[in-house]
This record gives C-alpha cells, structure tokens and sequence, in this order.
C-alpha cells in the first residue's frame, strides 16, 4: 500500500511524542520532594519554590504537566496533592513507589534535563558560549535545512487546519514572521487563491524556503523574504502578519516586543494571527499545552501561553478584540487580534 498525504488532525502522533513526558515529571517530583510538600500543606507556586529552592517559572510548568496526570490539583491558586499521590508517591505511605521509579533503569537522559531545567529555570543541552543556533542572526546552511525540515514535519497537519480557517479568505495579502519551512503560508496560498503571501525568515532559511515554494509551485504568490525580525524593519504592505510557533519561544517581554513590530508595520485594520496550542487560564493544562511547554522550558526561553496572557502581550502593542478558536483537527488555536 502507498504512502498517504497528511490530514490536518495527527493527533494520534502528538500523544505518541508527548508521552515521553509523562514518567519524567512524575520521577523528578519524587527527587525534589514536591509530593510530601503537597501532601503536608496546600502552597501557591511560589511558596512551593521558596520551600524547596526551585525556580519558580519552571516549576509552574511541572505542577501543570502533574495536574493533568491526575496527582496534584489547584484550587484558589493553591496546589495540593491528591490521593493518588499521597497513597502511592508520599515518601511515608505504606504503598509508596519511590524505591522503583527512583531506580536508573526507570530514570532516562529526560529525568536529568527536566531536574536540572527545574532547579535551574536554565535551557538543557544549549552552547554555554551562546544561544541556539535558531536564535542566532546567522547560521550554517546545513543547521538551515535541519531546521526547516524540523519544523515543517510537526506543522504539515496544523497548517493544512490553519489554511482553511474563514480569516484567510477575508484577506487579500498575509506576512509569515518567522516562518520555519514556509508550510503554513505555502498552504494558505493553495487553498485561497486571491492570497499573496511573504514568508519571513532569517536569509539561510530562506534558502530553504525557496525549495519548498518551488516543489509546491505556487511562486507566482509566494516570495521569501531575508529579515531578522528583532534587527530590521519589517517589510509593509501586508494586511496580516501571521506567527506560528514563534511567541512560544520566547519571554513574554520579547513576545511583547514582537507584537510591537508587527502593530507598527501594520496598516490600520490589519491583524496579528497565531498559531499556538493554548494552556487555560489557571495554569492547569490541557495535558498537550503542559507536556509542550516542558519542551519549551528544556529548549527555548518561553513556555505555552494562554488567551489571557496573549490578551496582555497583544493589548500591550495597541491590538484589540484579541480572540481565540481551534483551527483543524489538531490541539491548535487560532489566535486573532486587530489594529484599530
């Protein structure tokens, strides 16, 4: 039987990669002693930390990865195990299970990183002489077509359930800031032919780039575009700018001062658009939004966000009526706002 195209829901393939997660967050609970602490009194996030010398930005991460599998809860902003964990992971309980999962043959590498990332708040398996090579305002033509192809085999899915959303058969032109592969804007392109697309990367990237628009023949409405979006100006004439995968990456200062660039190279009524698996409100999950967010805290300086918090990152640019939906069959969200 011959390969099959991709759909826009792959699902099944985000559980199977997000499942890694699942052991390490529960054997670095045990080693920190956050299941006794929880077990013994209800403490917010920063006390949590205070009590067991934590970083705080990290450790919220983990509580919210440890809340979706069923062992901590919130409520009124205070964590508190469940009884579940008092009953199998309390160092005191007579059923406890520390003398097996503290075992090497059940730690792997990922217990390590996430240990050291919690204590720390510190990106795992970085260059200590400088950041990533993705972050740096140049790099190698190699690293280039290792990133594109990265970043174009997890967003095939997402970007066919982006393309098809009502907000690009309204627009007339689109910018993709930060474009990976270029796949989201290729496909928006395809399926909404009076669309003209810009696809911004760094210049080694948008080698790559190029490849991709010419294997999809739709160069007639699809250019790439060499800019650093935190060094230059941004080009103007596009009625939307469109970021998947991208604020994620980053501190919520330097989210805000993306969502700045793009309000000043927009004309008035243009929108921002993202795409992003989305944490709730409280900080609790869903359990594909936490599990993403500890890869966010291992690789990157930023985490997943939540519509609140992009409400604050957007509003502070000057973007109203800052709104969200799912787009495809996928755990992603469309995230909408507008220039006045």
């Amino acid at each position: 039987m011959s390969a099959l195209p991709p759909t826009s829901d792959d699902t099944r393939i985000w559980d199977l990669w997000e499942s890694m997660f699942i052991l390490p967050v529960v054997t670095v609970s045990i080693e920190l002693g956050i299941f006794k602490a929880l077990s013994d009194a209800t403490l917010t996030t920063e006390e949590l930390a205070a009590q067991l010398q934590l970083d705080a930005r990290a450790l919220a991460i983990l509580l919210a990865a440890l809340c979706c599998q069923g062992l901590i809860d919130k409520r009124l902003g205070r964590w508190t195990a469940t009884h579940e964990a008092r009953r199998w992971l309390h160092p005191e309980a007579k059923g406890y299970w520390g003398a097996f999962l503290g075992g090497n043959m059940v730690r792997g590498p990922l217990h390590g990183q996430l240990l050291d990332a919690i204590k720390t708040g510190e990106r795992q398996g970085v260059d200590p002489d400088g950041p990533p090579a993705w972050e740096r305002p140049a790099m190698t033509a190699e690293v280039a077509a290792g990133v594109a192809a990265f970043m174009h085999a997890h967003s095939q899915a997402p970007a066919l359930g982006t393309a098809v959303q009502d907000e690009f058969a309204e627009l007339a032109s689109v910018m993709d800031v930060g474009c990976g592969s270029g796949v989201y804007g290729i496909e928006m392109a395809k399926r909404n032919p009076q669309l003209r697309v810009g696809l911004m990367d760094l210049r080694e990237m948008c080698v790559e780039v190029d490849k991709y628009i010419a294997a999809e023949g739709v160069g007639d409405r699809v250019r790439s575009m060499a800019v650093n979006m935190f060094t230059e100006a941004w080009p103007t004439g596009y009625q939307a700018h469109f970021f998947a995968n991208v604020f994620h990456d980053w501190s919520t200062e330097t989210n805000k001062l993306l969502a700045k660039k793009s309000f000043d190279a927009l004309p008035s009524g243009g929108r921002i658009l993202l795409s992003e698996v989305l944490m709730d409100d409280e900080g609790t999950g869903p359990w594909q939004a936490a599990s993403f967010s500890l890869l966010m805290l291992l690789g990157t300086l930023g985490k997943q966000y939540s519509l609140a918090e992009y409400q604050d990152i957007l509003g502070s640019a000057g973007f109203t009526d800052v709104r969200a939906k799912r787009s495809g069959g996928g755990y992603y969200s469309l995230v909408s706002a507008r220039k006045p």
